[in-house]
């Protein structure tokens, strides 16, 4: 792995994921711990550089979150972000309180005023815009260090020492909305901690490779291929590193899109791996016959999947290795022990209880979904399979309101298919990240010919967004919408009536169900 790691210490903040996102655009390799390390865990870790997290509390509460005693005598160059910066002020003599009564207390953008003689603004523009989110504030900064930054509020906006190398800043500057945050990280990095650059996704690929073969050596693995990116990548991951040692098997629930099932078989026809591909459809359909609701929908296919993968697994015999496509956010987001809302996710944990394997492996563990991508396409993934839109579990089942039969899947895969292909003729100029057709449980009255017709009405739905916890709904070009609807109703049987979904999340979530 890298030689060179940044260490982000996570105190409950909202944007633990993105400060490491930044991070590793900026090609250097980090990853989230809970500020719970001890000094020995740090000391091994061997970091160049720490970053404190933002967090929801308040540093001079009895219970508030504080970093292992001594950290500041490691020698290790600290970044605090606004939560952080105040641990900074709190541990080293100064002082933090309320702002309440100081008119300090800020929140969203915010102009900003910053000392360029500070590495960390080394080269940036002397103003510009911050996101704030803070209700303390630093009364008084700890000695040694200077001003680095002020707002027309707060005179105390950031703080350093440069000769300790420690760094402190109120404003988030991994958020979008802070103009040259990701400079300000860059120079965190290259100019404080001495960063080289070294976090590629071809060197990962290798060290994968080699992980992975050394780990496994002559055993068997098994993994469950939805087709979906992370799956996918984990598969080609695999199959490069141990070949025929790999089965895949692929459960076709017969929720796919149009074509999708053999796109996925297609995808991985290069590597000699054995790849089982269940037709399923029929079975799952069975089981959500007269089913309207859709928790019941989720609960009876994930329950008929593993059915499924075991009868499969059955079949195939002693596996040794069960792989999995676990990424990098479901890992943090499960291991937030401090932070506000826990969130379980299915594939971290452990073993399922219906295997019996020697352990489980997840290589995409550590990376996020954009370098999951770049893996892909560093393993010669098609386009079609690394930049494959987000997909629920259940599949078209959530995309059809009301019951699920053969007639409402033929209906929406057409249309989401016709949806798909005229927003992909300008997907270039445009910044949408999920699109979809949704077939309502709402038949209308309609002309068409010479005759009045009673039939669906087919709803699309396209958002963008940065990390699908809010979104906002595309302003697809009207000239689009007019081609999409008027395709849809004279290519597709029984749709009379094309909406256009133009709320966003929140109120609404991006899927219908």
């Amino acid at each position: 792995m890298q030689n060179q790691k940044i260490l982000i210490l996570n105190f409950g903040g909202q944007y633990d994921q993105l400060i490491a996102r930044r991070v590793r655009e900026c090609k250097v390799y980090c990853e989230v711990r809970p500020y719970t390390m001890t000094i020995s865990e740090i000391q091994e870790f061997n970091p160049i550089g720490i970053i404190f997290t933002g967090g929801p509390d308040s540093v001079y509460k009895e219970d508030s979150y504080h970093p292992a005693e001594g950290i500041f005598e490691l020698g290790i160059p600290i970044l605090g972000i606004c939560y952080g910066c105040q641990l900074l002020a709190h541990h080293l003599g100064g002082s933090v309180t309320a702002a309440e009564d100081l008119n300090a207390r800020e929140y969203g953008k915010t102009l900003t005023f910053y000392d360029t003689s500070c590495l960390l603004f080394d080269g940036l523009k002397s103003e510009g815009i911050s996101w704030m989110s803070h209700g303390d504030y630093m009364k008084k900064i700890p000695k040694g260090f200077k001003l680095a930054a002020h707002s027309q509020k707060c005179p105390n906006v950031a703080i350093c020492d440069e000769k300790k190398k420690l760094y402190g800043v109120q404003f988030h500057p991994e958020v979008n909305h802070t103009e040259n945050g990701t400079s300000m990280i860059y120079n965190f990095l290259y100019k404080i901690c001495g960063a080289v650059g070294d976090w590629t996704m071809e060197d990962y690929m290798h060290h994968c490779i080699e992980e992975i073969r050394s780990k496994v050596g002559t055993g068997k693995v098994l993994l469950a291929l939805s087709g979906g990116v992370d799956s996918s990548v984990c598969a080609a991951l695999f199959a490069e590193a141990i070949g025929s040692q790999l089965t895949c098997v692929f459960v076709d629930h017969g929720l796919l899109r149009k074509d999708e099932g053999d796109e996925v078989e297609a995808a991985f026809q290069k590597w000699n791996i054995n790849l089982i591909r269940v037709n399923a459809g029929e079975r799952f359909l069975s089981r959500l016959s007269g089913i309207t609701e859709p928790e019941e929908k989720r609960k009876i296919i994930g329950e008929e999947f593993i059915r499924v993968f075991e009868e499969e697994g059955k079949k195939i015999g002693k596996t040794d290795y069960l792989a999995q496509g676990t990424i990098y956010p479901d890992v943090i987001e499960s291991g937030k022990e401090n932070a506000e809302t826990i969130k379980s996710h299915h594939n971290v944990g452990g073993l399922p209880d219906f295997v019996d394997f020697k352990e489980i492996i997840e290589p995409l563990r550590l990376l996020f979904k954009d370098e999951v991508r770049e893996l892909g396409r560093q393993l010669g993934l098609p386009e079609y399979m690394v930049m494959r839109q987000p997909f629920p579990g259940p599949g078209l089942a959530i995309r059809i309101i009301g019951e699920i039969t053969e007639e409402k899947l033929a209906i929406l895969r057409e249309a989401d298919y016709i949806f798909r292909e005229e927003v992909e003729k300008i997907t270039s100029d445009t910044k949408m990240n999920q699109y979809f057709a949704v077939l309502t449980n709402m038949k209308s009255v309609g002309v068409m010919g010479d005759g009045r017709t009673y039939d669906w009405a087919v709803a699309l739905r396209s958002v963008e967004t940065e990390d699908f916890m809010t979104a906002d709904w595309s302003r697809i070009p009207y000239d689009v919408l007019d081609r999409v609807s008027r395709r849809i109703v004279n290519e597709v049987s029984h749709v009379n009536r094309v909406l256009y979904d133009i709320t966003s999340k929140p109120p609404s979530t991006v899927e219908f169900e």
